[in-house]
């Protein structure tokens, strides 16, 4: 378990190295939602394009990186967040990400310099290869959720959005392997409810809940390459287990209609994977309360091609 303490001490030390993304404020009724104000923390507009940076960072400043350097497994933004960080600190990089990765997080790899490598269909692929190849060359694999120092990292999101928005009843996040929400609801402790959505076709967090621990989920749906990992982490699990109020699934169709309806109201583009917490209240699978204060995180933009007509 991560404390408090120690995500506060971990802010501090990548506060040089991250934005302070920013948290729009707006009503409901925008949105055509029956809920009062929502506050949406655009974490799109981290360095890389998500939350992942944070993570990233911390491990390169916490953890001693050997000279073959750093190796990650992603689904793409934690791999192009690995790249920005070790580009920035000077560290060679290797990135495993399976065939579903999209063309934007590959080419944002490629640019910050880090090699390449696909590797299989799925995250669990790649995650498999990273791991030989660490075995190989002795260099330093970055976990993409299921390892502490990426969890303080990712907990400095919370830190930071209570820091803006001191009043939140309700957090609603995107669940993969489930390292950020692991992190922001260690810091949070159950002051406040979190709540994790997934997409239908990847219900990674409601099967290990419902099963007591860790278990294989489906894979799949338009979010495949950011929130279908198919399994939690065995670190995230008694984190959520203790601190998550619940969560809910979403469909793809509602997930495009969040992205269009962020475009629409907000001009904010968003990925499937980063939008999938919207698409709770945009689809009703989570109904706010009329005075509920309600948090959205929208936590990755590496997207491209998408079709914004409303």
């Amino acid at each position: 378990m991560i404390s408090a303490d120690q995500i506060r001490s971990t802010y501090d030390l990548l506060a040089p190295h991250i934005r302070c993304t920013p948290v729009i404020d707006v009503d409901g009724a925008d949105f055509h939602l029956s809920c009062g104000s929502l506050s949406l923390k655009l974490e799109s507009l981290q360095h890389a394009g998500s939350f992942k940076s944070r993570g990233a960072f911390t491990n390169l400043l916490t953890r001693e990186v050997p000279s073959a350097g750093v190796v990650a497994a992603s689904g793409g933004n934690h791999g192009a967040a690995v790249a920005f960080a070790a580009m920035k600190l000077g560290v060679p990089a290797k990135i495993f990400v399976p065939s579903v990765a999209s063309p934007a997080k590959i080419r944002q790899i490629t640019e910050y310099g880090a090699e390449l490598v696909i590797a299989g269909e799925r995250y669990a692929d790649a995650l498999a290869a990273s791991e030989s190849w660490v075995a190989q060359s002795g260099a330093m694999s970055i976990h993409a959720f299921d390892q502490v120092e990426t969890l303080l990292g990712q907990g400095t999101v919370a830190l930071e959005f209570e820091r803006q928005m001191s009043t939140l009843d309700t957090l609603l996040v995107s669940v993969g392997g489930g390292g950020l929400i692991a992190g922001i609801a260690a810091w949070y402790r159950g002051k406040i409810s979190v709540v994790g959505v997934e997409p239908e076709q990847a219900p990674t967090l409601t099967r290990a809940l419902e099963a007591g621990r860790p278990v294989d989920a489906e894979a799949g749906g338009i979010a495949a390459d950011s929130l279908a990992p198919r399994r939690v982490g065995e670190l995230v699990f008694p984190i959520v287990q203790q601190y998550v109020n619940r969560t809910v699934l979403v469909t793809d169709d509602s997930i495009r209609e969040a992205q269009r309806q962020l475009w629409r109201v907000l001009r904010v583009v968003a990925e499937p994977g980063g939008v999938a917490a919207f698409a709770a209240l945009i689809s009703g699978r989570y109904i706010a309360g009329p005075h509920e204060r309600v948090g959205i995180l929208v936590c990755g933009g590496n997207t491209v091609g998408v079709d914004f007509s409303v």
